[in-house]
């Protein structure tokens, strides 16, 4: 599927970021300013069922992955993924062949199946307040609290569906220099897979006093982090 694709900058090196289930390119919207003012052309998908591109019939991890592959351009500068997507880049990377990619808490610790919660909070996004989000992500700016109920209102819940029968998928080693940014709640990233990613190659940062959305939790120190990869 062609997704669309959301451009900021015109610099002579290219950035693509690309964002998690139920969100969209506007999970970026202050992170992608700070990249063009480096000089970057900043290239800013929207995964199949969420922002401006089509909803699907199915979705799933290769569903996300070979968009990413059929819309973006091969040879980028730069490539970060967050949650879905960083599973979706880790496995469209080796056809996209960025020079560096990075994959901020990815989704790669999803086995399990769907639980209860995550079933009740998919149906949360439909109904939720400004209020409400703002709560439970006291860090959030304003523009980061109004970019997600946008982001909710838009949505296909049903590309959550495959969630249900999904399994692990953490990368083997590293196929371009790769940065993965975990949060401090370790729920994606524990101990025991930072040490795991490490000896497959892969670097690690873990960033203090941060939740699942890093670069809305502690914008500075998010960017501060890619000191050296961008």
């Amino acid at each position: 599927m062609k997704l669309k694709i959301h451009q900021l900058g015109d610099g002579d090196r290219t950035a693509v970021l690309i964002h998690g289930i139920m969100s969209s390119a506007g999970t970026w919207g202050r992170v992608a300013p700070l990249l063009a003012a480096r000089g970057y052309r900043v290239l800013l998908p929207d995964l199949r069922g969420h922002g401006d591109s089509p909803y699907a019939d199915r979705y799933g991890p290769e569903l996300f992955a070979a968009d990413l592959v059929e819309s973006l351009p091969t040879g980028a500068d730069v490539i970060i993924g967050h949650s879905l997507g960083g599973l979706s880049l880790s496995l469209a990377v080796g056809d996209l062949r960025p020079a560096r990619a990075v994959y901020s808490d990815p989704a790669w610790k999803i086995g399990g199946g769907a639980t209860a919660e995550l079933q009740q909070f998919v149906k949360f996004t439909k109904v939720a307040t400004a209020d409400q989000i703002r709560q439970m992500s006291p860090k959030w700016s304003d523009e980061d609290v109004a970019a997600e109920l946008a982001d909710f209102a838009r949505w296909d819940v049903h590309a959550a569906d495959w969630l249900g029968e999904a399994e692990d998928r953490f990368p083997d080693a590293p196929v371009v220099p790769s940065l993965v940014l975990g949060a401090d709640d370790k729920r994606l990233l524990p101990d025991d897979v930072v040490a795991d990613l490490r000896a497959k190659g892969f670097e690690v940062k873990v960033l203090p006093e941060t939740g699942h959305v890093i670069h809305r939790d502690d914008l500075d120190g998010f960017m501060a982090a890619l000191d050296g990869w961008v």
